[in-house]
């Protein structure tokens, strides 16, 4: 990664832009794709919010739902162990294609996550954006490293963040192109998602999924962050989480450039007084309390709306938004332990509902075949805890109080004696 662009290793993510006249430039030689995206999405997302009840609901397999985003240079062993003890079987890793000679660093570090599917994140620059032929020479060198390691390769990521390197559609249409023709003549049994479009912003998404390019997705990928609304329940323009899954699936069905899967490849929050690790101002951040509480909500939310194949959190080790601090040797935040136990509740359930009444919240699923029912709620209620509940806190608590306060926080309650 070169100059105007700089990494920033506190927040793993590039600064932005401080060239302003270099950004101004680079936007007003993409017009043409940045009127196409206005014109797409002007007929793509009203058709798309019209027919998001009729969009097809898919039994997700729990098993690979839940995936967490871990970094291959970021205390490996460690981050070995915590895998296992999260229970997780699909993990998400980043590669940046600026840093090739640290492949064999990734492929060693692959070959001890034994049974684990990956998704592989494979990270832009500007160089090998502009430089098709290098672009070619490095994903062909990735691709025979390590196909059949691989379960996804997301191609390219933040697409519409001029700082990550795109400045159009056009320009992640002809980078994607590459890797798919890569596919096609050499590597035919490698799966590639795209586009990783960030935020609520999909204009972006309906432009890569309608247009006359020749290439196709095997799933499409998002990094769908709420954060800056609050909780995952909070609505932007009158969308909530669930809302705003609804619509993608929707694109991503209509689409015929691509397969009905999507796959959410990074979300989180970021946690108050962690600057400069924190990738937003203070003002976004959260409690650890919240950070834990939001996570498992949003993965609730996503796992009731049978659209999305996997989610992965950003990430395990993290100062500014990881499950675990790494500023003062490592210390797992609250949010291991409730990420470590909703695991071990949902990887095996069957959805069967989700109610939702008056902010109150109501998930219930078969958890290896035992009713399990997931309550929570915007404003505080109580209920009372019946003869046949076994409830227990988001972090695996037993509880036993008569009554049961639901808040925030969400309680498992099993239903004894129905089978």
């Amino acid at each position: 990664m070169k100059q105007p662009f700089i990494w920033d290793n506190y927040s793993d993510q590039p600064y932005p832009l401080q060239d302003k006249s270099y950004k101004k430039k680079m936007r007003k030689s993409q017009i043409g794709s940045l009127l196409k995206t206005l014109f797409v999405s002007i007929f793509v997302l009203p058709i798309s919010l019209l027919l998001t009840p009729f969009v097809k609901r898919k039994k997700i397999n729990s098993n690979e739902f839940f995936c967490i985003g871990v970094d291959f240079e970021r205390e490996p062993q460690a981050t070995l162990n915590m895998i296992e003890e999260l229970g997780v079987d699909r993990i998400l890793l980043r590669f940046k294609l600026w840093e090739m000679e640290k492949l064999t660093l990734l492929k060693d570090f692959i070959l001890l996550c034994k049974d684990k599917k990956i998704t592989l994140k494979i990270l832009q620059d500007r160089e090998h954006i502009e430089d098709s032929a290098l672009l070619q020479k490095d994903l062909e060198t990735i691709f025979t490293t390590l196909e059949g390691y691989i379960d996804i390769f997301e191609i390219g990521s933040t697409i519409n963040r001029a700082k990550w390197g795109f400045f159009s559609v056009d320009e992640y249409s002809r980078f994607y192109k590459v890797a798919y023709h890569l596919k096609v003549s050499k590597f035919r049994h490698i799966k590639l998602i795209g586009s990783g479009v960030i935020d609520f912003e999909y204009h972006f998404t309906a432009h890569t999924l309608f247009n006359f390019c020749n290439y196709s997705f095997d799933g499409v990928s998002s990094l769908l962050y709420v954060d800056r609304r609050g909780a995952p329940e909070n609505t932007q323009m009158g969308f909530a989480l669930l809302d705003k899954i609804s619509i993608l699936a929707a694109m991503v069905w209509l689409s015929p450039k691509s397969k009905y899967e999507l796959h959410i490849t990074e979300t989180n929050w970021p946690i108050s007084g962690t600057a400069p690790y924190a990738p937003t101002s203070e003002y976004e951040c959260v409690s650890e309390e919240f950070y834990a509480d939001y996570m498992l909500r949003y993965y609730l939310l996503a796992f009731a709306s049978r659209q999305v194949d996997s989610v992965s959190w950003h990430q395990l080790i993290a100062a500014g938004y990881g499950l675990v601090d790494n500023r003062e040797n490592l210390r797992k935040r609250k949010a291991f332990k409730v990420y470590k136990y909703m695991v071990q509740n949902l990887k095996n359930a069957e959805f069967l509902r989700l109610d939702i009444k008056k902010e109150y919240h109501i998930l219930q699923c078969l958890a290896g075949g035992k009713p399990l029912q997931i309550h929570w709620s915007l404003k505080p209620a109580t209920i009372k805890n019946e003869d046949t509940f076994a409830v227990y806190s988001h972090d695996g608590e037993k509880i036993e109080n008569d009554t049961l306060n639901i808040g925030s926080s969400p309680l498992y309650i099993y239903i004894k004696g129905i089978i």
